[in-house]
């Protein structure tokens, strides 16, 4: 820096914050916090020429000037002798599952390039937000403070220093493999733009220096994430859209940016409601098309019989029923409207538009979520020319977008969702043109899922269970639950075909509940507490039979027919919370003839009761043989432990015929055996149908729990199996 002259050497590291605070060049809040923090800092310039000297509290100082204010930094550099920005990541690097960078993670990753373990050369890195309680806790352990803000150099526990009120976590995605690796989590009390793109930086170079290349960065689709990929310079203007940013600054190495998909579709959504109709090029979507599929009450529907059935002539009764799990913006959707159309049903008629908007966001997810036609390949060179048309058919749809007054919602306060879909569809393009899978790779295509905030958010639901509670822990609680998740982490690449540990009844899953057709439903019509009328056979008293006595004296038609009925409220139930459409339509008997599409359901009922798929009702009767062995059934057991009886159920099904036999691959997505969609069915049916057995009262919310004389007068009126009443 050279000599200083008298005036200069009066000035003091205090004097400079408030110099700057006065230019409105740094904020009265950051000058508060450094002044109350690090009042024990050196105010001489001299006393910090060496860095090789500098205190845990220099370097502190360091660290947060720098995330939260990088111009500061930099102008303080050409004064003091500070690190060079890139030279902090060793800084906020810590191990033990501290707050920082996870050191311990980044060492295996160096070691696995080192190995020339080629699935680890190109990752993606994401971000997310995990919101805390904000509370002061003293650790016993360390003989400390916490519940502070500690971006990894140490905490901030001055009396005048905030709580922490979120915690940032950062993961790295394998693109050309699918492993993930949590690089680390910094505890803050809100944050800005350009503190995350800082972070991000921080985190791009300290995976370039263990050997990875970083070549796409996801954030939410938000108003913080808009603001990080502008400070990183991405331009997000529909006429001039820059989709990458140079790292380091004014290098050849480009990074892509992406808005989270879902994130994306939930503000589409949210646009769509507002405007309630939207127009582009002579086309028109009507939102209240897609209000009245989801608020479709089931409608009966009665056909003639085909020669083959044997009953030629006689007309067979279906319930016309909407499968509430199907995804909005799905070929579904689209397949049920034109369906819906063609029956005649007024609401549905002049739908077109809304059925071509719906298949173009239906195309849009395929390609980023690597399903459809595309296949788990979109990028591959063959993909190119039809995604790049798509692309430009979205891009032609979404500029000329009008309000019901001729106002364009690119220009609208609702253009966020539809600007990122434009931001990733050119993100997508470069990937495609620039990056070539090295043939040592074990795949050689992209994984789209790397480039979504889905595994992230995978990691964010095991840290909510490990922390034992479905609010906002606090920073003690959250720092113990990611160390202990961070314990049991294996980079290892998991199943191309996985969702994580996710279960179809999970209803965190990316927002997934949020964007079906059940979520439309509960908007607009609130379904009230759901009771069952007394005269459903299964819910009239006895029920089944729970004794050898009551198996004889009791009439086997109307056994057959409690149970069928006692299986198919199971289902019933069970589609209640069922995220996943294939799933939802394997649980009842329906005909498959009719339409191909899941989302508009054709079933049959009995006694007022959707019947249930064979599966359902196989599992459902190996249930009750189970419990009469045991003889565990009534009020009586209602304390019961269920699982020994679970268990039982699950040895008596080994060895018999495969179950859903409708559903194929699609069962077993799962990262573990035991927590797949065909695992998880099978054991939710079995557990919810033993509740009912064993505590009836309880779970069907009976009127005549145990009146004989309510079954003698319903059994004249019971009709055969294979017949259909009107629910």
């Amino acid at each position: 820096a050279g000599k200083c002259g008298p005036a200069q050497r009066r000035r003091t590291v205090p004097s400079i914050l408030r110099e700057l605070a006065e230019k409105q060049q740094l904020s009265e809040e950051i000058v508060s916090l450094l002044q109350a923090q690090f009042s024990d800092l050196p105010r001489e310039l001299h006393s910090w020429r060496q860095m090789e000297d500098y205190s845990p509290e220099m370097r502190q100082f360091a660290c947060l000037l720098h995330l939260y204010h990088i111009k500061t930094y930099d102008y303080l550099r050409k004064i003091l002798p500070l690190p060079h920005p890139y030279s902090l990541t060793n800084w906020l690097c810590n191990n033990k599952a501290a707050a920082g960078f996870s050191g311990d993670v980044f060492l295996r990753l160096q070691e696995k390039v080192e190995r020339g373990d080629q699935a680890y050369r190109y990752c993606a890195v994401l971000v997310q937000d995990v919101s805390l309680q904000k509370q002061q806790e003293w650790d016993p352990h360390t003989k400390q403070l916490t519940g502070f803000v500690d971006l990894g150099a140490g905490i901030l526990d001055a009396d005048e220093a905030p709580l922490a009120s979120e915690a940032i976590i950062l993961m790295a995605v394998g693109i050309s493999s699918p492993w993930t690796a949590p690089l680390g989590y910094f505890l803050v009390n809100g944050t800005s733009g350009p503190f995350l793109a800082q972070l991000l930086r921080q985190a791009i170079s300290k995976l370039n220096n263990t050997g990875i290349v970083v070549l796409a960065v996801t954030s939410g689709a938000s108003a913080r994430g808009a603001e990080t990929a502008r400070a990183l310079g991405i331009r997000i203007d529909p006429g001039r859209i820059q989709c990458t940013f140079q790292h380091p600054p004014g290098s050849a190495h480009s990074i892509a940016y992406f808005f989270d998909v879902r994130h994306a579709l939930l503000l589409i959504r949210n646009a769509l409601q507002c405007f309630h109709k939207v127009e582009w090029l002579g086309d028109t979507m009507w939102w209240q098309h897609v209000v009245e599929l989801a608020a479709l009450r089931e409608q009966r529907v009665l056909e003639l019989c085909s020669s083959e059935s044997g009953r030629a002539g006689s007309k067979e009764s279906y319930h016309l029923k909407v499968n509430l799990a199907t995804r909005l913006f799905s070929e579904d959707v689209a397949e049920a409207l034109e369906h819906l159309q063609k029956l005649g049903l007024a609401s549905f008629q002049n739908c077109s538009g809304t059925v071509k908007f719906v298949r173009l966001m239906s195309s849009l997810c395929d390609v980023f979520y690597g399903r459809g036609p595309y296949g788990r390949e979109p990028l591959l060179a063959r993909n190119y020319t039809k995604i790049s048309n798509l692309f430009n058919e979205a891009k032609s749809c979404f500029v000329n977008l009008t309000d019901s007054v001729g106002r364009y919602i690119i220009k609208s306060k609702r253009k966020l969702g539809f600007l990122s879909f434009l931001l990733n569809a050119e993100s997508f393009k470069w990937l495609s043109s620039n990056y070539t899978c090295p043939e040592g790779t074990p795949s050689h295509h992209l994984h789209t899922r790397a480039f979504s905030l889905d595994p992230l958010e995978q990691f964010l639901r095991a840290l909510q269970q490990a922390c034992g509670s479905s609010g906002s822990p606090t920073s003690t609680v959250f720092q113990a639950a990611y160390h202990k998740l961070l314990a049991s982490c294996s980079l290892a690449p998991s199943s191309p075909h996985s969702s994580g540990n996710a279960s179809p009844w999970d209803v965190s899953l990316s927002q997934r509940r949020a964007l079906t057709l059940g979520s439309i439903r509960a908007q607009y019509h609130p379904a009230p507490g759901r009771t069952l009328a007394p005269e459903y056979p299964y819910s009239a008293g006895l029920l089944l039979p729970s004794s050898a006595l009551s198996n004889a004296l009791t009439d086997l038609s109307l056994y057959t027919q409690s149970l069928t009925c006692t299986a198919g409220w199971v289902a019933e139930q069970l589609a209640l919370d069922l995220q996943c459409e294939a799933c939802l339509a394997s649980l009842f008997e329906v005909d498959e003839s009719r339409l191909s599409c899941r989302s508009v359901l054709y079933i049959k009922k009995l006694g007022g009761v959707s019947l249930p798929s064979a599966s359902v009702h196989h599992i459902t009767s190996i249930s009750e043989q189970v419990l009469n062995q045991y003889g565990k059934v009534g009020g009586a057991n209602k304390n019961t432990k269920l699982w020994p009886l679970e268990l039982e159920v699950f040895q008596e099904l080994l060895g018999q015929s495969p179950l859903f036999p409708t559903l194929t691959n699609h069962l077993f997505e799962g990262e573990l055996n035991i927590n797949n969609h065909y695992a998880v069915l099978v054991k939710e049916i079995t557990r919810c149908y033993l509740k009912i057995r064993t505590n009836p009262t309880r779970h069907l919310n009976l009127k005549y729990p145990c009146r004989r004389h309510k079954l003698k007068r319903l059994k004249g009126k019971l009709s055969p199996l294979d017949s259909c009443q009107s629910s």
